[in-house]
């Protein structure tokens, strides 16, 4: 119990603690000890790959075969609102695959990862070659309007209707999904999203589940839209093949949630898993990013570029900091006691 543990620290019980919740950092962090500077707290940046989390659609249900119905889905998210409201301002938009690393793809692709690409080019939306992904921003309630009615353009596409203030395909059947959760946590995250796709006729909905029935249900893809994270490191393999492969989307087990069945995406699996140095590694990383993030597999949420951590005035650590770390390790490792 984590809010158990954080008064155990301020009692003096343990001296160092590490928060991963954005509303304990906000407010439970404070008291006599934190204001006497007994107890500090600092946010120390870092450079890991953050890699990706986000509502993931089961592609493998005809619902979400439609990029272009993925994608209206992904602009009723509100983050910049959720950001204010619910994190504190703490959290960055996942923008890439591998977030806050060299891996995640910048700008248009050029040089050789455009020649990576390139044979690939009619079987991958023009996006990829022509506009830098960055997810739909609505810093404003004028914004979030703007990105409905794009969503209700793409819905209307692919071929779905408001009819009686609900969305419907040409038979009359109503856009209909469950986001299954399995932590209590996501609801009050979930609640605004699910209210904006409500505002364009889609029937979504929330629900959470114990943890060995969503275990479960995510293993045999018996969902309709889950939250997912694809954990990176700065030099991906073979977990690729069970996150993004065809080998692994019919696989019990696997981690690719969303179902991609795609030779391109395979292809550029294989050259990252195969590659001859880090050059090659980083220019297939970013091509595969370019290509997972324009077919709108899923809706990016957020990620942290630091570690929150609270300690007693007892100790000093390096000035210099890694790149790449985590908060408890570095702690143990580097740390030392002040004299006295």
């Amino acid at each position: 119990d984590r809010t158990v543990s954080l008064e155990a620290f301020k009692a003096g019980e343990f001296e160092f603690f590490y928060e991963n919740h954005s509303k304990r950092w906000a407010r439970d962090h404070e008291g006599p000890r934190y204001a006497s500077g007994e107890i500090r707290k600092a946010a120390i940046p870092h450079h890991n790959n953050a890699g990706m989390q986000g509502v993931v659609f089961n592609a493998r249900r005809a619902l979400f075969q439609d990029r272009r119905v993925r994608e209206a889905l992904g602009l009723a998210m509100d983050f910049e609102w959720s950001n204010r409201n619910l994190f504190y301002g703490q959290y960055t938009r996942c923008d890439s695959y591998f977030s806050n690393s060299e891996l995640a793809a910048r700008g248009l692709p050029e040089g050789e990862e455009l020649a990576l690409l390139e044979p690939f080019r009619d079987r991958l939306p023009p996006e990829v070659f022509e506009q830098v992904y960055q997810p739909p921003a609505a810093n404003d309630a004028a914004g979030l309007r703007a990105n409905l009615i794009r969503a209700k353009r793409l819905l209307e596409e692919a071929g779905w209707r408001v009819r009686d203030g609900v969305l419907v395909d040409e038979a009359g059947r109503p856009f209909q999904f469950e986001i299954l959760l399995g932590q209590k946590g996501f609801e009050r995250i979930m609640a605004p999203y699910v209210y904006n796709l409500r505002k364009l006729g889609v029937q979504a909905s929330y629900r959470t589940i114990d943890a060995a029935l969503y275990q479960r249900r995510a293993d045999t893809f018996d969902f309709d839209a889950v939250i997912t994270v694809f954990g990176q490191s700065q030099s991906p393999g073979n977990e690729l093949f069970n996150m993004f492969h065809s080998s692994s989307a019919d696989r019990e087990g696997s981690n690719n949630a969303m179902g991609v069945k795609d030779p391109v995406v395979d292809a550029l699996v294989e050259k990252i898993v195969y590659a001859q140095d880090r050059a090659a590694l980083v220019t297939a990383a970013r091509a595969l990013d370019r290509v997972l993030l324009w077919n709108h597999y899923l809706v990016p949420n957020w990620y942290i570029g630091e570690h929150r951590i609270a300690y007693w005035d007892r100790f000093a650590w390096p000035a210099e900091l890694p790149l790449y770390f985590e908060a408890e390790s570095w702690m143990l490792k580097t740390w030392w006691r002040k004299p006295g």
